[in-house]
């Protein structure tokens, strides 16, 4: 017997990570009988980009040892061994002098391979009972999961930031739009709120997407489970998961849950792209709604005067990535037989991105919202006083004189024809003027076609009276407060 290897084993010293040689056949056994070419490495490999799953694989990877250790399926020692080696290479990635070899495929390879120079035999045996198929699986999950907690803090904060710049233009009236054409006075807060309605609902999308994503593939090895007297319950609980996957075919085979968070993805995008649009709009010298703070706008290389509002239209533009990460998964699962595809290494890059740019968007429209957008209060409520914003109040205050509504639409509609030849707001109109289309007008009209009077008379639940406004912003903050699936782990 030939005296062992002081450079491996649990004694080994912990020497810096270098590269650690492949095999001539690659990162297989001998079934194979030729390398791999250069250019079959670059398309096969994924260690570029799924490396960012290297914090969760090792704590994957621990749990695991654990399980295995306690069910005596690995000894105390070769569990000793690992968590001594996992804990070395999470300081070589923490420092930057871990070695990423794309000659071995991906992060799993790469660590468990360093794991083996480090520790000798007891990082060949952590493999056992389990497969990339089902670590992989696991790896997403707890990524994905970390990932929707932080999205939501952001959502969140976004909320809070349009929740105070709302409360700030709880009375400021503007236009409503139907249609873009002006429809009827609104506060700015209450179309604020709007958005942070839209938001919330994101929020619970998130959250419940989450309860999926929480659950273990890991024990369902390639496909068919192992037979290991495994404890995936053990391995569940460390690692904070809800439950386990109880079919290992699906366990391994289905992204749905990454294609149910890009979905969620996306139409948060979608939201913040319809907002992102309206501040587009409304900082043109055609509207002059908002201002935007020179520091989110950008200039023109050839037009010394243009002020471009480049973060709204980087939103807008960024919400195309999320809508075509979410088409890429789609049609990546479309078409695969179970069980694993190699096809689904192509799970990552989109799913990936539609995490970062939501991440960034929703970190700059916050930022945008809490310190650099400026309502140009009086410019909107100059503009509310166009297009006859008021006709339906004047419609409903016939109805409320004992006029059927259908009539009652018709009046107004012919009061505003008169008022547009004569080129004035229906407003403007004198009482004689509107007796004409119903004799049922009287004095106490201009108290409903004033701007303020349209606005406070939507007084109920969701109306864009400013109490309401005032009240539904209150709501808002205590469901945030008060929300129990905040701090999950």
């Amino acid at each position: 017997m030939p005296p062992p290897d002081p450079s491996s084993g649990p004694d080994a010293p912990r020497t810096p990570n270098a590269a650690t040689p492949v095999p001539p056949s690659g990162t297989w056994s001998g079934r194979f009988g030729e390398a791999m070419t250069e250019r079959m490495q670059r398309f096969n490999a994924s260690v570029d980009f799924d490396r960012r799953l290297a914090a969760v694989d090792i704590a994957g990877s621990r749990a695991h040892a654990r399980m295995l250790a306690a069910r005596g399926i690995l000894s105390s020692e070769d569990l000793a061994a690992i968590e001594s080696g996992l804990a070395t290479i999470e300081g070589e990635i923490a420092s930057g002098t871990f070695v990423w070899q794309r000659a071995l495929e991906d992060v799993h390879f790469n660590i468990e391979r360093r794991l083996t120079a480090l520790v000798g035999d007891a990082g060949k045996r952590l493999h056992t009972a389990r497969s990339r198929n089902d670590q992989v699986a696991t790896d997403v999950r707890l990524w994905l999961r970390q990932a929707i907690d932080e999205l939501d803090t952001q959502l969140r904060a976004l909320r809070r930031a349009l929740q105070d710049l709302a409360e700030r233009y709880a009375d400021a009236i503007m236009p409503g739009f139907t249609h873009l054409q002006v429809a009827q006075p609104v506060t700015f807060g209450h179309h604020l709120m709007a958005y942070d309605a839209m938001l919330a609902r994101d929020g619970e999308r998130l959250r419940d997407c989450r309860r999926r994503v929480n659950r273990l593939p890991l024990g369902s090895a390639a496909l068919a489970g192992t037979s290991f007297p495994i404890d995936r319950e053990q391995v569940a609980r460390e690692l904070g998961f809800d439950g386990v996957m109880t079919n290992s075919l699906d366990a391994v085979a289905d992204r749905d849950f990454a294609i149910e968070f890009t979905a969620a993805a996306a139409l948060a995008m979608v939201h913040l792209s319809r907002f992102a649009e309206e501040l587009v709009l409304w900082s043109t010298s055609r509207f002059g709604f908002v201002a935007l703070a020179d520091r989110f706008c950008t200039g023109s290389s050839i037009m010394p005067q243009k002020k471009n509002p480049d973060v709204p239209e980087l939103v807008r533009g960024k919400s195309a990535r999320v809508i075509g990460d979410l088409t890429s998964l789609l049609v990546l699962m479309k078409a695969q037989p179970l069980a694993y595809n190699k096809d689904n290494q192509e799970d990552k890059e989109p799913l990936f991105d539609a995490v970062d740019t939501l991440g960034d968007a929703l970190a700059i429209m916050t930022d945008l919202v809490a310190s650099g957008l400026t309502a140009n209060v009086e410019r909107m409520r100059e503009a509310a006083r166009e297009g006859h914003a008021t006709a339906t109040d004047l419609a409903d205050y016939l109805v409320r004189k004992g006029v059927a509504f259908r009539d009652a639409h018709e009046a107004v509609a012919q009061a505003v024809r008169e008022a547009e030849q004569s080129g004035r707001d229906l407003s403007q109109l004198s009482v004689d003027e509107l007796r004409r289309f119903s004799p049922r007008i009287d004095a106490d009209v201009f108290g409903v076609l004033t701007l303020e009077g349209s606005v406070a008379s939507r007084d109920h639940l969701g109306g864009t009276a400013p109490a309401r406004v005032r009240a539904a912003i209150a709501a808002a903050r205590r469901e945030i407060a008060s929300d129990p699936t905040k701090g999950e782990a």
